[in-house]
């Protein structure tokens, strides 16, 4: 079974930077794939951005303007997620999700991690 830790959140000013990282473990590493989503108080569970399986190196992220990027390094098993001049509505709880599958689900049958706070505020 995939197991997912994610790491780096915290609070930081409006225009700033933040770098969240998933530590992903487990069997068959390379055909899992793996998403950042992320779920603010009162919303609806959000995808920010999906790894495929066969992606290797920055991968694509889910019309967020060009601020976000996500990086998956499949030799130190770890996903990155980098957040470029936060925005307010950026605050959430961001986490990891794994699917056995070609994208990233998202629902109850995906592996997740516990969640990393991200918060934008002046």
């Amino acid at each position: 079974q995939l197991q997912l830790v994610e790491s780096g959140g915290g609070s930081v000013q409006p225009g700033g930077s933040l770098r969240l990282s998933c530590l992903f473990s487990g069997p068959t590493l390379d055909r899992w794939s793996l998403g950042w989503f992320r779920q603010a108080p009162g919303k609806e569970r959000e995808r920010v951005a999906c790894a495929s399986s066969y992606v290797r190196g920055r991968a694509d992220t889910d019309s967020m303007n060009g601020r976000f990027t996500v990086f998956r390094d499949n030799a130190k098993n770890i996903l990155y997620l980098e957040i470029e001049n936060a925005e307010p509505e950026d605050t959430a709880v961001y986490r990891c999700s794994g699917d056995f599958a070609y994208t990233c689900l998202g629902n109850d049958e995906s592996a997740w991690g516990p969640g990393t706070q991200v918060t934008v505020s002046t």
